[in-house]
This record gives structure tokens, sequence and C-alpha cells, in this order.
């Protein structure tokens, strides 16, 4: 039913010469799909305006081959040859009745051209990010005359492509319109170098081109950093950001602003809270009588009544909470509060476009498998028996497992050896800086334990013997995963000398509450983020921490989560002694040797403990023992009318949650279902 107290966040908005449809605003994100794999990009974006989103935007989409950010997979809008592609997007978006918004860039000295080969450009000579070994030469007067026709142009297609909403973009640190904004970037002597008027110049010329070229049916919008969180240089929002948007309040159709570069925008929720930016964004809507859209990895319904009412915002943006959730809107509108997936802000939807490959989303296992697999986030095929199901394990794959199949009709029966559902959840959650990751199990326990034909059973250690008994046609094993005690990695293939003398501590031992006392050695080749959150819990616990790695930096795969640089100073700054570049040589029972990875050279450190955090092992003894069972085809199996045996999650190949989510997901999509010939997916 509808809630009439959140009314004013489905009121229409005019924007321009178009009109949204409600406040929620999907602002541009990546997904790692782009120009490359433009039928998923289609119906990802779908399924945002098919869940209410009255604004459904791209990512940021390269104007020219100058602007070619190769390797990673964004947006391409080089010529007319694009346009077919881009109408996909558009038309899909179309048919739900939203409004589709593109984000044209260029990438100025943030990017090689690497695929393009052109030259890089920039207002003045520097060198390309991401140490690349060459540089983006300073723009001279056609240069900059060029770019503003490429940016025309670009808006033309998108006009042609059937898009509503035009952006200039200048955010993020990526772009060259930001680049000639910025004094840390912009060191010219002519009219568009030197005093904020001059640098703001080419940035108003831009807008005011693209409004004269498809201001009388396109809306243009202004996606603005209006802060660098930077102590020398950057734009800060109480001082030259504020002057910008008054100079430019009324050209824009709208504003859309965050904060630069992306992981500021970004932030996981380890080192913010919901609405954080909204320090630095409130000011806008005081300059401007445009509407304005910001965003805060917001999911409470009420916070963004609240905006919107309070009128900071006009449009609630949202780029993670639309992922993990498309329908969230729609579930507002119609009172479904529980049945909302809230955003963790775990960034891996950021680590797709990152390593170059599609969006996933720890809590929606549907999220890039929209066209390739035909999944759909609120729509599930309903089943075909009347089997019954067990389950056993209640971790983050056992809970999507059966909430899943759940939903497809089965009778399913969760089996969990504690007295609660969430597995390693409850675990992680509960470790520094990481508690709104319990919402991946709050979000399945609520469905659970609402669902009539799903029964829970806790306390149920269940052997062979016990399931063998049962005659349950169809049994998944979600038992998890351990790790490992005898410091065999990725690097260090045999066990450790001496580790048997060693006083060994892992992760495990700290959620089941055994904590090491002391000097502790924390070995990390995991390389994720539960070595740095391992040893801040140790130094809240009063430890002494050195921390060894092999690598380069502290929990080097946080990169991809763009938060690697915030876990390495927040181990700085705790005190913690950090080793990198040494592998863990031999233990005693004081020490631990570390030896460098280079040049052999070791180094002796004295400990209480011995922290490790490498690898996992499955906990697979159970689903052994069955197929053991299976493979000899002994009476007991053959008496239980076993038809499916299936381990699921850490328990088949420790991973990520969002690996586990996604393979519990996986299984219940598989039931009943006939074997694929040749993939089980679409390519495109």
């Amino acid at each position: 039913m509808n809630n009439n107290r959140y009314d004013p966040l489905f009121s229409p908005i005019q924007i321009g010469p178009v009109t949204a449809p409600n406040r929620f605003y999907q602002v541009p994100h990546c997904n790692g799909m782009g120009h490359l794999r433009p039928q998923s990009l289609a119906a990802m974006r779908a399924v945002k305006a098919e869940g209410g989103w009255g604004v459904v935007c791209t990512e940021m989409m390269e104007i020219h081959p100058t602007s070619d950010v190769t390797p990673y997979i964004e947006g391409r809008l080089w010529d007319d040859s694009d346009i077919a592609k881009l109408q996909l997007m558009t038309d899909a978006v179309h048919g739900f009745g939203s409004l589709a918004g593109i984000e044209l860039a260029h990438s100025g000295s943030s990017t090689g051209n690497l695929y393009s080969r052109e030259t890089p450009l920039a207002p003045s000579h520097t060198a390309c990010y991401d140490n690349l070994p060459f540089s983006a030469r300073a723009m001279d007067k056609k240069d900059i005359a060029q770019f503003r026709d490429w940016h025309r142009q670009a808006a033309l297609r998108s006009k042609q492509a059937g898009f509503d909403i035009v952006y200039v973009y200048l955010g993020h640190d990526l772009t060259l319109l930001q680049h000639f904004l910025s004094p840390r970037h912009n060191r010219r002597t002519d009219n568009y170098g030197g005093s904020l008027k001059n640098r703001v110049r080419l940035l108003q010329e831009v807008l005011q081109d693209t409004k004269e070229a498809v201001g009388d049916r396109c809306a243009v919008a202004c996606r603005f950093a209006v802060d660098e969180l930077l102590a020398n240089g950057g734009l800060r929002c109480n001082d030259e950001a504020k002057e910008v948007v008054q100079m430019l309040a009324e050209i824009p159709d709208l504003w859309d602003v965050n904060l630069s570069d992306w992981s500021n925008d970004s932030q996981t929720s380890r080192f913010s809270e919901e609405g954080y930016q909204e320090p630095f964004t409130q000011f806008v809507k005081q300059q401007t009588g445009k509407p304005v859209v910001g965003v805060g990895r917001y999911t409470s319904p009420d916070r963004m009544l609240s905006l919107v009412k309070t009128g900071m915002l006009d449009m609630i943006g949202a780029a993670r909470p639309s992922i993990a959730d498309p329908f969230l809107p729609n579930k507002i509108r119609e009172g479904r509060f529980d049945d909302i997936r809230e955003c963790i802000g775990c960034n891996i939807c950021v680590s797709g476009d990152q390593n170059s490959s599609p969006i996933r989303c720890t809590q929606n296992p549907t999220m890039g498998e929209e066209w390739r697999s035909g999944w759909h986030p609120e729509k599930i095929p309903t089943r075909q028996s009347n089997d019954n199901i067990l389950v056993v394990g209640a971790g983050p794959a056992g809970m999507e497992l059966a909430m899943s199949l759940g939903k497809r009709g089965y009778q399913v029966s969760l089996a969990e050896a504690s007295n609660c559902l969430g597995g390693r959840i409850n675990q992680e959650s509960a470790l520094p800086g990481l508690s709104a990751w319990k919402r991946v199990a709050d979000y399945r326990e609520q469905w659970l334990r609402r669902a009539p034909n799903v029964a829970l059973y806790f306390d149920s250690h269940l052997t062979a013997q016990d399931i063998l008994s049962f005659a349950i046609p169809h049994v998944y094993l979600a038992t998890g995963a351990s790790w490992r005690r005898d410091g065999i990695s990725r690097a260090t293939p045999f066990s450790v000398p001496g580790i048997d003398c060693a006083n060994l501590f892992t992760p495990d031992d700290i959620f089941a509450g055994n904590m090491p006392r002391g000097r502790v050695t924390l070995f990390d080749e995991d390389n994720f983020y539960m070595g740095g959150v391992i040893a801040e819990k140790l130094i809240e616990a009063g430890c002494e921490v050195n921390f060894v790695t092999n690598n380069a930096l502290v929990s080097p795969w946080t990169v991809y989560t763009m938060e690697q640089h915030r876990i390495q100073a927040r181990l700085i700054e705790l005190g913690v002694a950090i080793y990198t570049q040494n592998n863990l040589a031999s233990v005693t029972a004081d020490q631990s040797v570390i030896s460098c990875i280079y040049t052999g050279k070791t180094t002796a450190l004295a400990n209480n403990a011995l922290m490790l955090v490498t690898e996992k092992l499955p906990n697979e003894a159970l689903y052994l023992t069955l197929e053991a069972e299976r493979l000899k085809g002994s009476e007991q199996w053959l008496e239980s009318g076993i038809r499916t045996l299936e381990n699921v999650g850490d328990c088949k190949a420790p991973g990520t949650i969002a690996n586990a989510v996604y393979s519990g997901h996986l299984q219940a999509r598989l039931q009943d279902q006939k074997p694929a010939k040749g993939l089980r997916f679409k390519r495109e």
C-alpha cells in the first residue's frame, strides 16, 4: 500500500525542458560494461527505471579518441557509430517512464589514450596519471576550440540517441574541465588560467555551448565536485567552489554535486556514515534556483524525505544504493521498507570497474546478470517440482540459497549449527568499521523468518548419517570455511618452519573471543580487508602489532575498493609497525623471522604471538563424506533418494561475501533446471 508520508519523494520536478517523475536520481556510475557490453548495460539501467528511479544516467562517456580511458571500460561516444548502442539504453529506460541522462567526459591527463594512441591533452604540460611514462601536452587556443566542438558534437549525438539530460562533467579529479578549474593542474598565464574567473571560463563556455546545441529538448546538468579534501591547492566548498557555483548558478538546468576524488565521493562504510557529504554540499542549494541532486549512500527513507522537505536537496542521488536495490524507490512508495536491500558500502561494485569486469554487488547477486543470465532482482522462476530441499549452513551462501529457493516456492529446511543466522557475516560485522555489513544477514533473516515454506533449525550439528536418513532429495551444503593455521599461502607453498612451536592465532580465534596478548606479529597474505581490520582489533585490545606482508602495500586488493590508502593511514596512526615486501620465513615460540622477497635478507621480530591471515580452507568434510557414499553407490545412499548434492559458497571455494551470496543465488536458480547446452549465460 502507499505511504502518503513519503509523497514529497514522488512529486515530479522540472529540469529545464524535461520533467522527472519523482525525486529518485541514479547518478552516473561506472559498471565495467560500457561500450563493450551495451546489451548488458541497457538491461541493467532498465531494471533501475523499472524499480522507480526517476532519472537513470550512464557512466562517464568518452567524447573523443583523445579521451580514451583504456584499460577501463567506460561509455564511448566518439562518432555517429556509437549512437545505436546508446539508444538501447534510452529506449529501455524510457520504456518505464524514466528520464535518461548521459555524462559526457574528457579525461585530459588522467588517461593515456592507450588504445587510440592520441596525444593526451591538459591545461598545462604535465605527466599523465597512473604512473604512465609519458605526459599530456598543454592545449593551445586551437585545441581549446576543438575540445569545445568535440563536446558540442557529443551533446548533439546524445540528443539523437534519445537522452533527456546531458552532463557537463567536472569531478573526481578525472576530467579536463576540472583540471582547467584547478590551480593544481592549471598553470596557464592566458585568459584560461590564473584568476578564478579565467579558470572558470572554459566551463562556462562549454555549458553555454551545450545549452545552445541541445537545450531545446535536453536538460543540461553540471556535475561538480565542490571539495577535494586536500590541505593545499584543492578546491574547497567554502572557498573557490562556492564562488564557482555563484558565478554559474543559473546556467545549468541541474547541479549534481559531490566530492573529489572518486575515493572521497564513494567512501566505504568502514570510513564514513550515511550522508557524510552533506557538510560539504549543503551550501549549493542556497546559491541557485535550479534543482540540486546530491549523494551520500542514502538508504534511510526518512533521511531522504528530510533532505527534500528541508530543501537541502531537490533530488536524492544514488549510485551504490541503486545497485544494492534497484527497486528501492518502489519499495518506499509501497511501504515495503523491510524488503529494501540496503547498501553495505563495501565497494565490491567499484572493484568491477577497477578490474575492467562487469559490476557485481554483495547484497544484490543479480547485478550485472540482468541481460547475460536473464536474472531480475525481484522476480525468480517458480518451482518445477514439489520436492523438499535441505540447506546446511546459514551463512551468506546458505541464507541466500534458502531465501531464493523459498521465493521459488520450494519447501526448504535450513539447518544451522549455531544458535543464529548469519555465519561469517556475524563474525566480520563485529570487527572495527564493518557494522553495516550486518545488513547482508539482516535482510535475509527477516525474509526467512516470515516465510511459511522455510523451516529454520538451530543448534543442528548434522552428520552424514543424519542427512542420509532424512530422505530429502536435494541437499546443499553451505558449511563455510576456516582460516589456515599452517602458514601456507600464495607465496609460501609449504608449511612455515617452526609453525608448531608458535603461539598461533587466526581470525577464527578472534571470532571465538580468543585474543592474543602482548606483541603480535601479523602476517597477511589474504591481501583484502581482513589483515588490516584484525590489526586494528588487536590494537583496540591493547596489543602491539607488527604487520608483515609480502606486498608493497597493506591490504593491496582494497585499491580496487578505493580504501587502501585509508587503511594504511589508519594503521600508521594507530602505531602499527609495518613491514612490506617480506615473507614469513620461520617462527619460534618468541619470535618471527621475516625475509625480504627480493634479497632474502632476514629480520627477527620478537613477539608473544603470531597471527596468520593467509588463506581459507573449505569446511568440506561433510560434503566429502556424502560424496564418497554417492560414488560407491552405497545402500544408504540409494535408500536416501538424494538426487542433488552440491556444496556452495565458501564450502565450495572460499572467497568474498559477494562470491558466497552469488553462489547461493546461482544454485537456487539452477534447481530443477535442465542442463544447458553450452554456456549458461549469453555473450555479447
